[in-house]
């Protein structure tokens, strides 16, 4: 796919033959921003595209900027052996060479009217390249999105051109039909090389920039980065000592309800009093000689329900069913328990000891009544 990108000749020089000693940097690395249709994306407004540092600083590539032609606007088809001296107005004088994001070029031209025309303002230099496209989406070290990249970049020639950058729709280069531009931001042709663009995506937004914005931008990005790193993690410690706080009261809490759940009023304890007087009765009932001292609730009426049906009346038995036990052994104890008035009721007062004896003693008390007061008897 054929492409044009543009630069600004800076540092000119005449030499004593009337020649025009210039240099440009061209094709710098990062990511610029073309019209979908002129990229083989038609239904893309824009396509980001990525050129590589391996890619536009390979041996091939720098290679094939050396005495590559330079004329004037961009022809209608590539430069060849066939129409270079029809279309060349000069060249790259020597091998190209790396400078931070761009190739510097060294140039020379030899044409009379093309070296007037730069003399007068025409100088702009739009760089005319092939390359294949790699439509494989993703990010750069720094963190921009593209949407392609490109590969084998080949030049063919530089071309002069009036306007690099005519508006926010303008291609950069002279609009000429030799390849696809990228797409400018500026309304007018004020930018010298130093100050040449860069498109930096910022939260998923494109900015263009210059290079020193695009550096200061990218370093305003780390720093932020890093500056959310370092809440994140203090908001991660104080979520910790909160959670650490809360689970201290929480213990606290615990502890404290434990503690009044111990503490009875004197209302409460006089009904354990009553409750526990209540239990032992019953359970002394049911067995008069069982133990309670010591024993729980529990262990009491388990005690009395041994004593009263053995062992075997509570031996792997739930809780539930031992105290059913007990409840029905009180109400037997209650059932049968001795009742003197009742007995008493049932059969009449019956005599202690021999019945005769009883009659005996009566008629003898009777008899001492009647007689006295005669006195006490002397004996002989």
């Amino acid at each position: 796919m054929q492409f044009t990108d543009a630069v600004t000749v800076a540092g000119t020089r005449q030499t004593t033959d009337g020649y025009l000693v210039a240099e440009a940097r061209a094709v710098r690395t990062g990511i610029q921003l073309y019209a979908g249709h002129e990229v083989g994306k038609p239904g893309q407004d824009v396509v980001r595209v990525y050129r590589a540092a391996d890619q536009v600083f390979s041996t091939d590539s720098l290679q094939s900027f050396s005495h590559a032609p330079i004329t004037v606007d961009h022809p209608d088809e590539e430069v060849t052996a066939e129409n270079w001296k029809a279309l060349s107005v000069g060249e790259v004088s020597t091998a190209a060479k790396q400078d931070g994001h761009w190739v510097m070029l060294p140039l020379i031209l030899k044409d009379a009217a093309a070296i007037k025309s730069v003399v007068d303002g025409k100088r702009e230099l739009s760089a005319g390249y092939t390359c294949d496209l790699d439509f494989t989406a993703g990010v750069t070290a720094d963190g921009e999105a593209y949407d392609a990249q490109q590969r084998g970049i080949k030049i063919n020639h530089l071309a002069l051109v009036d306007r690099a950058r005519a508006g926010s729709k303008a291609r950069i280069g002279d609009a000429g039909p030799w390849g696809a531009a990228p797409i400018s931001t500026t309304d007018k042709e004020t930018i010298t090389m130093s100050d040449a663009l860069r498109t930096v995506v910022v939260d998923g937004l494109s900015v263009t920039t210059t290079d020193q914005g695009a550096q200061a931008i990218s370093k305003l990005l780390k720093d932020l980065e890093s500056s959310a790193a370092k809440l994140a993690d203090l908001e991660t410690k104080h979520q910790a000592a909160l959670a650490a706080k809360d689970a201290d009261l929480a213990k606290a809490h615990a502890e404290r309800d434990a503690a009044n759940a111990k503490v009875l009023s004197d209302a409460d304890l006089d009904k354990r009093v009553a409750a526990r007087a209540d239990l032992i009765t019953k359970a002394k009932a049911i067995a008069k000689d069982v133990k309670t001292d010591g024993l729980s609730d529990g262990a009491i009426r388990k005690a009395a329900v041994t004593a009263a049906l053995g062992d075997a009346a509570v031996k792997d038995k739930a809780d539930a069913y031992i105290d059913a036990r007990f409840d029905i052994l009180v109400e037997d104890a209650a059932k049968n328990r001795p009742d003197a008035f009742r007995d008493a009721l049932k059969t009449g007062i019956q005599p202690v000891g021999d019945a005769a004896n009883v009659n005996d003693a009566y008629n003898q008390m009777l008899e001492r009544d009647r007689n006295a007061w005669q006195g006490k008897k002397e004996t002989a």
